[in-house]
């Protein structure tokens, strides 16, 4: 789609946002806030070299909050019709009507709004048909497939490029548009060895499709991951270094943010309640977020409340220096919002990074940890126990795959006895991080 043809969308929307809005007002609302969302994308997925699914989609939506006083209701609908708008105006002003009194109800201060938005860089569309996305995605599945003989099967490559252009408006003439793209390709393979059988992937993923990583490089990738998980051995049960590879380092992150959160906290479901100031985290580290990373796949002028996104500490130099609030969870905290109705936007784990290598001279015999599995986290307590796959390290060298293992700590501890991060940061989600040691973990045998 031509830039030109998405600020025609954009002022559509923005046409329409204002529309429902007025329709708010004049049915009697005090308040009200409406998201609408035009997304667009082609997906083309190939498996054992053969043609698969081919997926255009298109989709819009849109959702209507309003409040009656400090009575709150919400409805959606994809038909912008007058007739509809009317309706699901009503339906959401009935919702309110019936609903109890909740004195953090309403929209954030008008003076929050972000009146002023950084040019992000984020719309870079791709011109991709079906015949080039399915070339893509069998030359990716075929890198694997020739990588090692041992890739005997695939669960599919698929090369995809969506589109997409969300506004957001409220009754404090807040009316504003964005837009961006997001551009993959991914493979998941089977690697057989005997009578063992293991799987893995690999993706790639950005705003800029020439930006991508190599899509044979891609399915080597995962052709060499997979065929890692083979020649399974057991550990012995005891206490243990844990690596975590950069995907699971984010989401081990990841539980730090959610026990941080407004949510959590309002909720007293969190084993970080009352934290800030507290030190989480060796004081080497600390989490820093970029909502306006350019390019960036988390990038945003503005959260879900309107509120305007800014660069922040949530943990600096392993104490923790900010919650993660949206307007209503400030509200019930009796704080003010951080921009953050929507989660984090582009968190960097910051610390001095060391090569992968190094870090498994300087655990020397313990897991690396490139798969869990379950649950197993308790969210009041921070106990957590969840089930893993991964590569044994003995005197700093990988030695053989293990699976089905547990590992097992208290999430206060595991934070605490972080000794070392890697320099292999992915960048592909809203966690930058790289590989996170981690001294002395329960490694469980099953």
């Amino acid at each position: 789609m031509e830039a030109m043809d998405m600020a025609g969308l954009a002022g559509e929307l923005k046409d329409l946002v204002g529309r429902i809005l007025d329709e708010a007002k004049r049915q009697g609302a005090t308040a009200a806030e409406v998201s609408v969302t035009d997304d667009a994308g082609l997906a083309v997925k190939v498996r054992n070299r053969e043609l698969e699914t081919v997926e255009f989609t298109h989709d819009r939506g849109f959702g209507i909050t309003v409040f009656d006083g400090q009575r709150k209701g919400s409805a959606s609908t994809s038909d912008a019709s007058e007739d509809a708008v009317r309706g699901t105006v009503r339906a959401a002003l009935n919702i309110a009507r019936f609903t109890e009194e909740d004195p953090c109800n309403g929209l954030a201060a008008a003076e929050l709004m972000a009146r002023e938005l950084p040019e992000l860089d984020l719309y870079h569309p791709w011109p991709l048909d079906v015949p080039e996305a399915e070339r893509r995605a069998l030359e990716t599945e075929a890198a694997a497939f020739d990588h090692d003989a041992r890739i005997t099967n695939s669960e599919g490559a698929e090369v995809s490029s969506h589109r997409s252009c969300s506004v957001y408006g409220n009754s404090h003439d807040f009316v504003e548009a964005l837009q961006g793209t997001r551009h993959s390709v991914s493979v998941s393979v089977i690697a057989e060895e005997g009578s063992r059988m293991q799987n893995d992937y690999w993706y790639t993923m950005g705003r800029v499709a020439d930006a991508l990583d190599d899509h044979q490089a891609v399915g080597r990738r995962a052709a060499e991951r997979a065929v890692a998980r083979l020649g399974v051995r057991p550990v012995a049960t005891g206490q243990h270094p844990v690596l975590f590879d950069p995907q699971m380092a984010s989401g081990l992150v990841g539980h730090l943010i959610g026990a941080i959160s407004g949510g959590a906290l309002y909720r007293k479901a969190s084993w970080l309640l009352d934290s800030l100031g507290r030190k989480v985290m060796p004081s080497s580290m600390s989490l820093v977020e970029n909502p306006h990373l350019t390019r960036g796949i988390a990038s945003t002028p503005f959260d879900g409340d309107g509120v305007a996104t800014r660069a922040k500490a949530f943990v600096e130099e392993g104490v923790v220096a900010s919650y993660v609030l949206g307007n209503y969870a400030a509200k019930r905290l009796d704080m003010v919002t951080t921009g953050n109705a929507g989660g984090v936007f582009n968190l960097e784990v910051q610390t001095e990074r060391k090569p992968v290598q190094e870090l498994m001279r300087e655990m020397g015999t313990g897991l690396m940890v490139t798969h869990l599995m379950g649950q197993g986290i308790n969210r009041v307590t921070g106990d957590y126990s969840r089930g893993a796959s991964g590569i044994w390290i003995e005197n700093g060298e990988p030695v053989h795959a293990v699976d089905e293992v547990t590992i097992a700590a208290n999430l206060a501890d595991v934070y605490r006895n972080i000794v070392a991060a890697g320099d292999d940061v992915d960048r592909r989600g809203v966690i930058h991080v790289g590989s996170l040691l981690v001294d002395g973990m329960t490694v469980a045998a099953s």
